[in-house]
């Protein structure tokens, strides 16, 4: 089970992994995690920055190294990590890599309701994802085979992750598409007896009512 973080926030996580490499104001690390699509990488929020430095600050995890004025622009405070804060991200990394959480997603929350769409529209709906995912899946490859002749395997993991999983996205809509349109998909008779009488069929009821989380 994942620990209660003193700084919780993803963003804390990337700001962390940027000012390991040298000290930097925060400005640096929005341009250096933008340029490295971190923001793909996790939820972040870039107007918390400054919110999120100045929680890692307070908690021992960065210190101000120095300030800097530029030209007529405001002095900027330079951070940088300390043992305690290089300690965190260590810690941090090796428990999200060891530890599965559930992590719903939009689809997720589509299918739990799939039932109030009728079978046929579903199929169409299905298959307009799919040839989105087809085209997102070869751009993909593509910029993933591009960056591979530049930058280290080491750098793209998170990369490679996620076009598996878009993959694995794409061949389970697959072989769902095959069982609804072959009519092997189990109960698709009174799925589809629900759209045309309005009724649930009585075998259904009590399931529909109690949840069909699995136990």
């Amino acid at each position: 089970m994942a620990q209660r973080r003193k700084v919780g926030n993803l963003l804390a996580l990337a700001v962390l992994s940027a000012v390991v490499q040298r000290p930097m104001h925060p400005y640096e690390m929005a341009s250096i995690l933008r340029e490295r699509g971190k923001d793909k990488d996790m939820p972040i929020k870039w107007g918390s920055l400054y919110t999120v430095v100045g929680n890692l600050e307070k908690h021992g995890f960065l210190e101000a190294a120095e300030s800097r004025r530029e030209g007529g622009r405001p002095e900027r405070t330079v951070y940088r990590i300390t043992d305690a804060g290089r300690a965190e991200l260590v810690d941090w990394a090796r428990e999200l890599v060891a530890t599965p959480e559930p992590e719903q997603s939009r689809f997720q929350a589509g299918l739990s309701v799939l039932a109030i769409i009728p079978p046929t529209d579903v199929i169409t709906l299905l298959r307009g994802r799919l040839d989105t995912l087809a085209g997102q899946l070869e751009s993909q490859r593509k910029a993933l085979t591009e960056a591979a002749a530049e930058i280290p395997r080491l750098f793209l993991i998170e990369t490679e992750y996620e076009l598996a999983i878009r993959e694995a996205e794409a061949a389970w809509i697959k072989a769902l598409l095959h069982e609804l349109t072959e009519g092997t998909f189990p109960g698709l008779g009174q799925w589809q007896a629900f759209h045309d009488t309005g009724r649930l069929p009585p075998e259904l009821t009590e399931l529909a009512e109690r949840g069909s989380e699995p136990r």
